[in-house]
């Protein structure tokens, strides 16, 4: 039964050896992943995306190979991917290359192609986003002058618009593409592709799909790196960023009296990521990722300003003659480091993961030990495969938390109950945003996440409910109402249900979610008083189709 399933499963992707997943993509990295749990055919261990080469595939589908001057050039098409996600009432819902939080109709679309000569791989894969940036209730209606001046601290150090101007929005980029030398395992090049790192499926602590690409110049990966104690997967990039330009909120007078306009300046990036799978252990895998950001007119001209991954780890060592961090800190770099597992089993047909990160570094190990709460963000996550009685039939039930929110170590730390900076902030970068949009967790800032679903998978189909439990801005709410307050944290609850299907060159992934938000941005209902407070609640939807269309048939 498990190598009928693999080989129905390779006959049904039509990808090539040389193409690549995209980061994230709807079912089929989610199906790659399924695979790994039912057979052998796959080493990569998924804390480094977009995958390739990874032995998941096989020459099916369509390849044409020309010849110049004797010289061989093959060429492959990339599937057309056209997502569709209608929300209405509110934004929800993230990891969608660039999608915005919109309201109303947002339609994304990609396709390209693959050139390969010799050691040369080019992959040409632009993407349009169009939204109808509809106008909703955000915040800011009827609040505290306190919990307005609160919120404005938060949004004074991100770059995350609540609404993205006030006309409909269009974006077309370079997307998924880029030119790259291949070597062995080893690649170098340039690239605007999303990257996910970490074993995360819904959320990365760093990297995934949620932002659009951004420009990079790379040297990773393509496949494990076997040695004498096992294969490594890696990455270092050096990247630009770009500010949004958008003030956070709807309310231009909100906006005029308390945002602190964002610098008209790119940022620097450096980022780097290491995956270590053991020759003796089986199905373990961890890594360490670390990343670096800066605005580039306040860079320095030496190596270190150009790769920081190479600093130490302890802030102890940056600081200078005086014994202080004065002249570090004027640099304004914002700094996160993370580290990750992933354990999977064959034989119990599972898997389970976590990543642990801090966006500050530690004064020294003292300090890391006596405080690994600090500054900290994680996420935790599963996967459990359960055969049915019908050949190619699975139960998949699979689930991920993320937490973002402060610590209590903030009561320790800085004055009063309020806390300091968020995860994905920083006083002077700003978000660890591309153009307004986070890189890594798409939940919000300081928010915290629960996910879990419940699927009949059988081949490329699937059936199933996703329920899920989002805290929304807890850093903020804890900072301007405390924890006596009549306002109640905004809470959204969600049941979602999910339908994937693939009619020949075809493949449909479909998502209809209800949200019932409660105590929706902090709004008191009308009928609520001093001795019985009741919060304003919100029910919505959202619809989501996404479909992939093989440009060439293999065999069924």
């Amino acid at each position: 039964m498990r190598s009928l399933f693999v080989i129905l499963f390779l006959f049904l992707v039509h990808l090539l050896p040389a193409q690549v997943i995209p980061a994230g993509l709807p079912v089929l990295e989610e199906r790659a992943r399924i695979n790994q749990l039912m057979s052998d055919s796959c080493t990569v261990s998924f804390n480094l995306r977009p995958i390739q080469n990874s032995g998941l595939f096989q020459d099916y589908g369509h390849q044409e190979v020309y010849k110049i001057l004797n010289q061989e050039i093959s060429y492959s098409l990339i599937p057309l991917i056209s997502t569709v996600r209608f929300n209405t009432a509110r934004p929800y819902g993230g990891g969608g290359y660039g999608m915005i939080p919109n309201v109303g109709v947002q339609q994304y679309v990609s396709t390209g192609f693959n050139l390969k000569y010799k050691f040369i791989s080019i992959q040409f894969q632009p993407e349009l986003l169009w939204a109808s940036n509809n106008a909703f209730q955000g915040f800011g209606v009827n609040l505290p002058d306190k919990a307005i001046f609160d919120r404005f601290h938060t949004l004074n150090v991100g770059d995350h618009p609540e609404r993205f101007g006030t006309k409909t929005f269009g974006k077309a980029w370079l997307g998924q593409s880029k030119i790259t030398f291949q070597f062995g395992a080893f690649e170098i090049g340039g690239a605007t592709q999303n990257i996910w790192w970490g074993p995360g499926q819904f959320n990365s602590l760093t990297f995934s799909n949620n932002a659009r690409g951004f420009p990079h110049l790379t040297f990773n990966t393509t496949k494990p790196a076997k040695t004498f104690m096992g294969s490594f997967e890696g990455q270092i990039i050096v990247g630009k960023l770009v500010n949004s330009g958008i003030a956070p909120l709807q309310n231009q007078t909100l906006n005029d009296r308390f945002f602190k306009p964002l610098k008209d300046d790119w940022r620097y990036l450096n980022a780097m990521t290491i995956s270590y799978s053991p020759k003796w252990l089986s199905g373990i895998s961890v890594g360490l990722s670390r990343t670096f950001q800066q605005y580039s007119t306040m860079m320095q001209n030496d190596f270190g300003s150009y790769f920081p991954i190479f600093d130490p780890f302890q802030k102890e060592s940056l600081f200078d003659e005086n014994g202080t961090s004065v002249e570090f800190d004027a640099l304004g770099r914002d700094q996160s480091a993370t580290v990750f597992f992933r354990i999977v089993s064959k034989k119990y047909k599972g898997e389970l993961y976590g990543e642990y990160g801090r966006r500050d570094h530690a004064f020294n190990w003292r300090d890391f030990i006596i405080s690994p709460e600090h500054a900290r963000a994680f996420l935790l996550g599963f996967i459990k495969i359960v055969p049915l009685s019908s050949e190619n039939r699975f139960l998949q039930v699979r689930g991920e938390i993320t937490h973002q929110q402060e610590s209590v170590n903030r009561y320790l730390r800085y004055a009063g109950l309020g806390g300091e900076y968020s995860w994905h902030t920083h006083g002077v970068a700003r978000g660890f945003v591309n153009d307004g949009i986070p890189l890594g967790v798409g939940i919000g800032m300081g928010s915290n996440v629960q996910t879990l679903e419940f699927s009949i998978v059988e081949k490329m189909d699937k059936m199933g409910i996703l329920v899920e439990r989002l805290a929304n801005q807890q850093d903020f709410y804890y900072r301007a109402f405390g924890q006596q307050s009549d306002r109640k944290p905004w809470i959204d609850l969600s049941i979602g249900f999910l339908f994937d299907k693939k009619w020949g060159n075809l493949l449909l992934s479909s998502k209809l979610q209800i949200i019932h938000a409660r105590n929706y941005q902090w709004q008191l209902d009308p009928a609520s008083t001093p001795d019985f407070p009741v919060g304003e609640n919100m029910t919505s939807f959202l619809a989501q189709t996404s479909l992939i269309y093989f440009w060439n048939k293999g065999k069924d």
